[in-house]
């Protein structure tokens, strides 16, 4: 039989172990992405390791989410991350020059390669026909030091697109679809490939949009094969000289195959507070907005903010609607600039924010009390808007544009014709906001200012642990609730200590305080349910709570990045093996592990004792030979330090 893509990048790619789905596999990484939000971890992580140069062909630092400078400290690591990307020979992308994935996209992405990056939306880089994975800061750190990213090797599942879209049908629509038919667990370890004779109404944009929404199913990456419409964008974007063609094979075989014929396919909608509650837009048309936000690296690319254009000129956003708009990128705002759309929008009452990230994590632009916000982003948790009350729902541009004029949410084929938008042949390319490492670093000084907190040391794993249960939470918690974004936080996260204090603080606020004082008296057990920690990359959420004295989590299930982000810090991930046994487990209960080690290395079950209740379960673990290496030793940072 023959391959997929997926198969034959990770093939070229192979140091370690063999291409079969559940197996641990080692590949190599052509290239690294950082941002400042987890970024500033790697860096920290780089020189903890003793890295003097990164070892990639191609390693980028953007700063597209902190970008609010209400005080020293966003500015401080800002430089921080300017002067030791110099030092280690990795390129830096300024603040304005746009989001990661955007101008990675544009001015890095070429087929074939292998990418990983920390941030949970790196897989947008597929639609150029590359395996692009997110993952957290300690795993791309060893990669950009030379090493291989190690994961399970997923099942590749076909998605077979026929038919075309129709007028007001977007490529959003596409990944919402999926939402609706696997839900945000549907992905767990599976590559989504799509392919068939519908990728060619997509051009490149719009397949990185449902790549880059392709985390929202919890997979491991989606991509899409590399022909003519990556051609065409590769050369209008002045690149076309990394283009390959990158096709599956005629006899390639799927682990599984799912069917979507676009000619069927409606505007759709994610209701709140979850990525796949999503049902057609006409559901819910006629509801009352307070807010539309155009932008997010899923949706900020030139056709997006285009489409917006047209449908704006010579209107007026309604009146009870606050409208912004984010061009992904600073090539793209000079676009919308140069052709006379910005002037357009601007007419319109849309306010224009900076390439950023921005609303997306809760970096501004927070929703009024009870709010309805209609967002064109990838995630719509409960309180990452910044506004725990608000209703946050997800939709293409398309929806969005009409929306804002309405008033309130709307079917836009009820609007009119679709606007056409013709795309540029050549793209306006200005690369002086990235800035290229010196080939002889050794004059450079890294600047640190007072917020830069060095990494502590992390201890080895215990063979015994003895806890309380400090909090039991329900399914689908996301790293958003174990540790925040938004402009309150994220400028600490170079400071662990400071930054521990939010953790959870969504869900309970009182458990920074409750953690810290169990710290002393042995730590402390989470307990959750399945699902847990989808979403974001940011290992802060497994950061912080080791900091915070957490020995183990114990839940149903695990999202895949932070599942291995508690394995690299230490923190020991267990699963029920009978999921009603959560049930028998509250919040302040005492447990036990005992001989710890002994059970982990001989096995994948574990005995826990419910010392309160003078009962026991049984949890197991997943971990390979070489992560039962990492997690006792205390995590990855201890293992690369052995090695050297």
């Amino acid at each position: 039989m023959g391959d997929s893509v997926a198969t034959k990048i990770l093939k070229q790619h192979l140091v370690d172990g063999e291409i079969a789905p559940g197996n641990e596999i080692g590949i190599r990484i052509d290239q690294t992405l950082h941002q400042d939000a987890t970024g500033t971890m790697v860096m920290l992580e780089l020189e903890a390791m003793g890295l003097d140069r990164v070892k990639t062909e191609l390693s980028v630092t953007y700063v597209d989410h902190n970008m609010l400078q209400s005080d020293f400290r966003n500015a401080d690591d800002h430089r921080y991350l300017q002067s030791v990307a110099q030092k280690l020979g990795i390129h830096y992308s300024r603040p304005g020059n746009g989001i990661c994935h955007q101008v990675h996209l544009e001015r890095f992405g070429a087929p074939g390669r292998t990418l990983l990056g920390s941030d949970s939306h790196t897989p947008t880089g597929g639609g150029l026909g590359m395996i692009s994975i997110g993952a957290g800061g300690l795993d791309v750190a060893v990669a950009a030091g030379g090493g291989a990213y190690y994961l399970p090797c997923p099942k590749i599942i076909g998605v077979r697109l026929t038919g075309k879209l129709q007028p007001w049908v977007a490529s959003k629509d596409i990944i919402l679809e999926m939402l609706r038919r696997l839900t945000v667990k549907g992905g767990f370890g599976k590559i989504f490939e799509y392919h068939g004779p519908g990728i060619e109404c997509l051009d490149v944009p719009a397949r990185s949009t449902v790549c880059n929404m392709g985390a929202e199913l919890g997979a491991t990456t989606s991509l899409f094969p590399s022909d003519w419409q990556t051609k065409k964008y590769l050369e209008a974007m002045g690149r076309g000289e990394v283009w390959q063609e990158l096709m599956p094979d005629a006899d390639a075989e799927y682990d599984e195959l799912i069917e979507i014929n676009l000619d069927e396919l409606e505007p759709l909608i994610a209701k709140p507070s979850n990525p796949d509650l999503v049902v057609p837009v006409r559901e819910v048309a006629g509801t009352k907005l307070h807010q539309v936000c155009v932008g997010s690296c899923t949706n900020s690319s030139y056709h997006d903010l285009a489409i917006c254009a047209n449908v704006l000129k010579d209107n007026i956003v309604a009146d009870n609607v606050s409208m912004t708009l984010t061009p992904g990128s600073r090539n793209v705002f000079n676009e919308i600039a140069a052709n006379g759309m910005l002037a357009d929008i601007i007419a319109a009452g849309a306010r224009i924010l900076e390439s950023a990230c921005g609303p997306c994590i809760g970096m501004g632009q927070a929703p009024p009390s009870q709010g309805v916000s209609l967002r064109t982003f990838n995630r719509n948790f409960l309180g990452r808007s910044g506004t725990k009350d608000a209703y946050v729902y997800l939709c293409s541009p398309e929806v969005a544009a009409v929306s804002a004029l309405r008033g309130e949410i709307t079917d836009p084929r009820d609007w009119g014709e679709y606007p056409a938008v013709e795309m540029p042949e050549q793209y306006l390319v200005d690369d002086r906001m990235i800035i290229d490492p010196p080939a002889d670093a050794s004059a450079v000084v890294v600047e640190r200012g007072p917020n830069i907190v060095p990494l502590e040391d992390f201890t080895a794993t215990p063979d015994g642990i003895e806890a309380e249960v400090i909090l039991k939470t329900a399914d689908n918690i996301s790293t958003d609730h174990i540790m925040p974004a938004g402009a309150k936080v994220l400028p600490y996260r170079s400071n662990i200590p400071e930054i521990s204090k939010f953790t959870f603080g969504v869900v309970d606020s009182e458990f920074h305080d409750r953690a810290m004082a169990m710290k002393e008296n042995g730590g402390s057990i989470i307990i959750g349910g399945s699902n847990y920690g989808q979403g974001s990359s940011r290992e802060h959420a497994a950061i912080a709570p080791r900091y915070l004295g957490v020995k183990a989590v114990i839940v149903k299930d695990f999202a895949r990045i932070h599942w291995n982000n508690l394995i690299n810090f230490g923190i020991v991930p267990l699963q029920f093996a009978d999921p009603a046994d959560y049930d028998s487990v509250a919040q302040g209960d005492r447990l036990a592990i005992r001989d710890l080690h002994s059970q982990i290395r001989n096995g994948s079950e574990v005995r826990v004792d419910n010392l309160t209740k003078g009962t026991s379960f049984t949890a197991t673990h997943s971990l390979s030979g070489r992560q039962v290496h990492v997690l006792l030793a205390g995590g990855l940072i201890n293992t690369v330090k052995e090695a050297s």
